[in-house]
């Protein structure tokens, strides 16, 4: 098991670890339902530095980012982030990404941790155009500080204005002092703050000063396990549970991301745009549990006679909507909203309803 740069703090903050794609992560420190609402309400901090960090980079870089990758990354423009998939060449996702344009000729491709290693090879194999690739994924570290207090919290601690960061957009600027630190208005919560990529010798540093700024504001530290609930409540895809190598982004309702118009060709153009012409004969739903009971990962969904029509991805009791709540694959007669469908819980069909994302609304 590796270790973050933070992993004796979290130890030292009462944390219980568990492995998690490789690293030993902290899974919660005061428990799930603080740490979830503590995020919705004031400001939390998140340690991800086991994501991977990927710089594409040369006159050719945006030409691999574009085969790869289903979104049209030559609309970036430096200091704007763009999330994105990378199709597998058989109708499923290798992994789903955000590119960032550090400057002309120089792109972040930042990915989910467990996938690294398989989405370093495929890239990879696909580089005929030389492209210069780095994987600095062992060197560098990743805060994810959000919340509604963000911005207010963290103003103190650089000389850019916080506020002025739009969505999706970002700043290499001075942090916590720190000079050439990434500042990045992205997160998977939907409570709004930043992300930050700093180098591993300069994260304790940032660390202590992010929780010195925001104590006044309630900051707490926050596990993968709030985490997960967060990004739930609004619908936002895990990939291994929600997306993976056997689901389309357009089964997936990725079709936003997947620029079928882009003038380069990407990997699986063709059966993406054959695909959409035909239409998908699943599609991933969210639902809400009418009858009482807690839907899980691989649960079966059920319709009325009891016939199996799809599959549970992620599911968990919502702090934030008060329900118990759902992502999963269902057969396209059953997507729409409204759709009555039932959750198999110990060989119990359990009534739910097919609902609009996200769950959580501000």
């Amino acid at each position: 098991m590796k270790n973050t740069a933070l992993n004796d703090i979290h130890v030292s903050l009462g944390a219980k670890m568990v492995p998690f794609a490789g690293y030993n992560m902290p899974v919660q420190y005061e428990g799930i339902k603080v740490e979830h609402q503590t995020v919705r309400e004031a400001v939390g901090v998140f340690d991800v530095s086991h994501m991977g960090e990927f710089l594409i980079s040369g006159p050719n870089a945006l030409d691999l980012i574009q085969k790869i990758s289903s979104n049209d990354a030559s609309t970036l423009t430096v200091g704007r982030a763009q999330y994105s998939c990378m199709p597998n060449g058989k109708g499923g996702i290798v992994d789903d990404l955000i590119i960032y344009k550090i400057k002309d000729e120089q792109y972040l491709l930042v990915v989910n941790a467990s996938n690294i290693e398989q989405d370093w090879n495929w890239i990879s194999s696909h580089n005929s155009f030389g492209a210069e690739m780095k994987n600095l994924s062992e060197d560098y570290s990743l805060l994810a500080i959000q919340g509604p207090k963000a911005v207010e919290a963290m103003q103190s601690l650089t000389s850019i204005d916080l506020s002025e960061i739009k969505y999706y957009h970002f700043e290499v600027a001075d942090f916590a002092g720190i000079e050439h630190v990434i500042i990045s208005a992205t997160g998977y919560t939907g409570s709004g703050g930043f992300e930050i990529y700093c180098k591993n010798n300069e994260v304790e540093q940032i660390w202590n000063k992010v929780f010195e700024a925001g104590e006044s504001f309630g900051i707490k530290p926050i596990g993968l396990a709030a985490r997960d609930t967060l990004r739930l409540e609004m619908g936002f895809c895990l990939y291994g549970n929600d997306i993976s190598d056997t689901t389309s982004p357009l089964e997936a309702g990725l079709g936003w991301i997947t620029k079928l118009n882009k003038e380069d060709d990407f990997i699986d153009k063709d059966f993406l745009t054959k695909q959409k012409a035909e239409g998908v004969t699943r599609k991933l739903v969210a639902f809400e549990l009418i009858d009482r009971g807690i839907p899980r990962h691989e649960y079966k969904i059920i319709d009325k006679d009891g016939n199996d029509i799809g599959i549970v991805t992620s599911g968990t009791m919502a702090p934030s909507v008060g329900k118990a709540i759902g992502l999963g694959y269902v057969t396209k007669s059953h997507s729409t909203v409204d759709s009555e469908i039932f959750i198999e819980i110990r060989n119990k069909g359990i009534k739910a309803t097919v609902v609009k994302l996200p769950f959580f609304k501000k």
